[in-house]
């Protein structure tokens, strides 16, 4: 039992080192001029251990950025009151995890078109401790909740995408409104499914 913790636990640090060396690398010399090789580099690991955790340099760089947001979404749900509406809940605990102001790391992001991708797909990230919540607080079956999980999931993506609206031009418009405007109306469109 003990080495499979420590395995798991070495294999977090690894991806944990990669993605923040990912990230490192991309803020001084730009997504577009980083190596996988000089990721391994920087994170003391070879380039094919570097291809067991990231499929390509843009996820890598993406997960420097949102490495534990999956694990902070389900806290924040989780800690959420028992008796508030469990859409509440959901949308509570995206928006303080999107709620950050703009940084360098979300400018490189938005700026470039392969990151905004890989970014979004992040999203995804969050459905396996999402789903874990949706079947404590509604009693549901495993399959029920990883489907209202994923429905959770995707409407969370499409809020995010129309936050940093990517326009068919390549321009980059953050709108007026609030991050957690979009997840608002994005996720309440679930509410009948979540209660």
């Amino acid at each position: 039992m003990g080495a499979v913790g420590l395995r798991e636990r070495k294999k977090t640090e690894t991806r944990a080192a990669l993605a923040a060396a990912a990230l490192r690398l991309a803020l001084e010399k730009g997504a577009d001029n980083v190596r996988v090789d000089e990721i391994a580099e920087a994170a003391n690991v070879s380039p094919r251990t570097y291809n067991n955790y990231f499929a390509s340099r843009e996820h890598a760089i993406v997960a420097g950025i949102t490495a534990s947001r999956a694990e902070l979404v389900a806290s924040a749900l989780r800690s959420r009151p028992v008796d508030e509406p469990l859409v509440e809940s959901i949308i509570a605990a995206f928006a303080e995890q999107y709620r950050e102001p703009p940084s360098e790391a979300l400018a490189l992001v938005t700026s470039t078109p392969a990151l905004r991708e890989a970014y979004l797909d992040s999203v995804s990230s969050v459905e396996p401790p999402i789903a874990s919540v949706i079947a404590d607080r509604l009693g549901t079956s495993e399959l029920g909740a990883a489907v209202l999980a994923a429905a959770v999931s995707a409407a969370a993506r499409i809020a995010v995408r129309r936050w940093v609206d990517v326009r068919p031009s390549g321009l980059v418009v953050v709108p007026a409104a609030s991050v957690e405007d979009h997840l608002r109306e994005a996720i309440g469109h679930l509410a009948p499914a979540l209660r």
